[in-house]
């Protein structure tokens, strides 16, 4: 399967005043087409026509994700892929989730292939979604979250980072940058080139060990938490730790959406690869205050995921 022309735009998306009634429309022509085994939609896009690829069925998902968990370099895999479109995080703009009304119009919006950015690559996608943190509505309006899941056989792809302690050296080196915006006056979350990895990867961050273990806990709860209210969704969790060091895992996750699977590529480089003890400024205190706990075993995790 391969798109029939390349459609690409600016990253921009279509015109937030665009007033369409229902953003969801679908070819009822073309229910004898697509394969079985997942909820087969045929949209019928308000900004272009399908034409040939008209009868390709497109599966809906979502990535589930927390900052920092490897959710941006996921997706610029799943958008190497000639089928898939994974549109970002849409719910960035706090306006679009203001309550569910206006978050189920910017999901019905993606899946009828109306958001048109960079990720809009061509006629026959085949896969169309996009990543919504954790904190940006998935929790806080869960159940109609479901049902909307639900209803429209949306897959849902929960991305989470097993070394809660790298993910917050993470979160605080890149808010450092925010403020310091290291690279030539820019801030930048992902990169690259080594170079610019390299000089990311030179601030340490100061953790303040008071409530250490109690912060970890949380995260690992909300974790918890996404899995228990989607469980009753089409779920494949999955842990980008997995992703760095099996590339089956990759595989399953392109079955898993029903496009071919493919070598899947990205241009990102990783920032943080040396040993946690040469990541953390205040080491020995970490290490003291985990020791005898849980996440004891993080700390001699010096693996590149």
């Amino acid at each position: 399967m391969v798109g029939v022309e390349d459609r690409r735009f600016s990253y921009e998306t279509v015109e937030e005043t665009t007033v369409v009634k229902d953003w969801r429309r679908e070819d009822n022509s073309c229910s004898r087409h697509g394969s079985e085994g997942f909820r087969r939609h045929y949209p019928l896009p308000h900004s272009y026509e399908r034409n040939e690829c008209t009868c390709t069925p497109v599966h809906y998902f979502v990535i589930l994700s927390m900052q920092r968990s490897g959710s941006g370099w996921f997706e610029t895999l799943l958008n190497n892929h000639p089928n898939i479109s994974s549109h970002g995080e849409v719910f960035s703009v706090g306006e679009r989730r203001d309550n569910f009304s206006s978050i189920a119009t910017n999901m019905d919006k993606v899946f009828n292939l109306d958001w048109l950015n960079s990720a809009s690559k061509n006629e026959c996608t085949a896969a169309v979604g996009f990543k919504w943190m954790l904190n940006q509505g998935p929790m806080e309006y869960n159940g109609e979250v479901l049902d909307y899941f639900q209803k429209m056989g949306v897959s849902v792809i929960l991305l989470l980072r097993r070394n809660v302690l790298k993910r917050l050296i993470s979160i605080m080196a890149n808010t450092y940058d925010q403020r310091a915006r290291i690279l030539n006056g820019t801030h930048k979350s992902h990169v690259h080139s080594v170079e610019e990895a390299l000089k990311l990867a030179e601030y340490k961050p100061v953790i303040d060990v008071k409530h250490l273990p109690e912060r970890l806990q949380r995260v690992e709860q909300i974790a918890s938490d996404a899995q228990r209210f989607f469980n009753k969704t089409r779920l494949r969790p999955v842990y980008y730790e997995d992703l760095v060091t099996d590339p089956k895992q990759l595989t399953e996750i392109q079955e898993f959406l029903r496009v071919p699977p493919q070598n899947l590529e990205s241009q990102q480089v990783k920032i943080h690869t040396r040993p946690m003890r040469e990541q953390i400024q205040n080491w020995d205190e970490v290490l003291a205050r985990l020791n005898g706990t849980k996440y004891e075993l993080l700390m001699h995790d010096d693996d590149y995921a």
